[in-house]
């Protein structure tokens, strides 16, 4: 559950559902050593992202980042994404996971007239990648997108144990 009460409804579980999914991130990765996170476990991708855990924690922080900023700026207000963060040690993405979370949660505490759903495609979110989001849709790629992850590493950490 989300440790701000200041959220109920639909945003509450929303937050709560996302906590959930960074939590259980961080479970798995919270004794990971600064070996294992710069292991390399796909040598062959072509994504930048995706060949080493300390890559997908990248990715993974900065795109929390990333989906409170797209939010506020659907809203009107221009922030711009916080730069992406190489770290040598898990307990730093763990801190940066948290302090990512802390300021999506606070993009709703802040602004709690946040429409979720809206049905005019001129006022959702254009993402990078070309898909198109409202707040709700935006949130709910959010959570599957660190359960992904997550299961990529976890993939990953089984691979280094064989």
């Amino acid at each position: 559950m989300s440790d701000n009460h200041k959220l109920s409804g639909a945003f509450a579980a929303l937050m709560d559902e996302y906590h959930k999914a960074t939590n259980e991130l961080i479970e798995v990765i919270q004794l990971i050593s600064p070996a294992h996170l710069m292991k390399t476990i796909a040598p062959e991708s072509e994504n930048p992202d995706c060949l080493s855990i300390q890559t997908i924690l990248t990715h993974v922080t900065s795109s929390i980042f990333s989906y409170a900023v797209y939010i506020e700026n659907v809203i009107g207000l221009k922030t711009e994404r916080p730069p992406r963060m190489l770290f040598l040690h898990v307990d730093e993405y763990i801190s940066r996971l948290k302090e990512a979370m802390a300021y999506t949660e606070n993009v709703f505490v802040q602004n709690p007239n946040i429409q979720l759903e809206e049905f005019d495609s001129s006022k959702k979110i254009n993402t990078r990648w070309g898909q198109q989001y409202d707040v709700e849709q935006m949130m709910e790629h959010a959570i599957v997108h660190v359960l992904r992850h997550r299961r990529q590493i976890e993939k990953a950490l089984i691979q280094f144990s064989d």
